[in-house]
């Protein structure tokens, strides 16, 4: 079960591939400046969440109007993800959780995912700016999207 609405989100610092190299990813550094929306998914190059991610993509601005910044993380190598990112043109911030402390802290862990091992459930959380979880979803199963509707619906409230 995700952690709750109303709760301190646990700080993390993962690493993300960016053109300039392996940088750090700090939820912190959006403290006192915008809200999060933080969604955790399980594996690059695999059907749902190409489409949830470009999809994002597509209407990131929306969520900027909103003053949040998307945040994506998966237990996926930060090269893996990059690869992804740029065959899919994929234009979120792409954060590798491979040691999967991160997905554990949330408790958003799906376990032997394909018979792979564990990975991160499909989950959607929004953070304001004071770092307290306002939005909390971890969807049913792999194949399910969050409800984008209601995190922007709770954007909007935090505006």
């Amino acid at each position: 079960m995700a952690i709750s609405i109303g709760s301190k989100a646990p700080d993390f610092t993962l690493k993300s591939k960016q053109p300039s190299g392996l940088v750090d990813v700090k939820l912190s550094d959006n403290f006192g400046k915008k809200n999060t929306v933080l969604l955790f998914f399980p594996a690059a190059f695999t059907g749902v969440c190409t489409q949830e991610m470009c999809d994002i993509s597509a209407g990131l601005n929306g969520y900027s109007g909103l003053n949040a910044d998307v945040l994506a993380i998966s237990v996926d190598t930060p090269f893996a993800q990059e690869a992804w990112a740029q065959k899919e043109k994929i234009s979120i911030r792409l954060a590798s959780d491979l040691n999967k402390e991160t997905i554990k802290k949330y408790d958003v862990v799906f376990p032997m995912l394909a018979g792979v091992g564990d990975t991160a459930a499909r989950a959607a959380f929004v953070i304001d700016k004071n770092g307290v979880v306002q939005y909390s979803e971890q969807t049913p199963t792999p194949k399910d999207l969050p409800n984008f509707d209601k995190v922007k619906e709770t954007l909007a409230k935090l505006k």
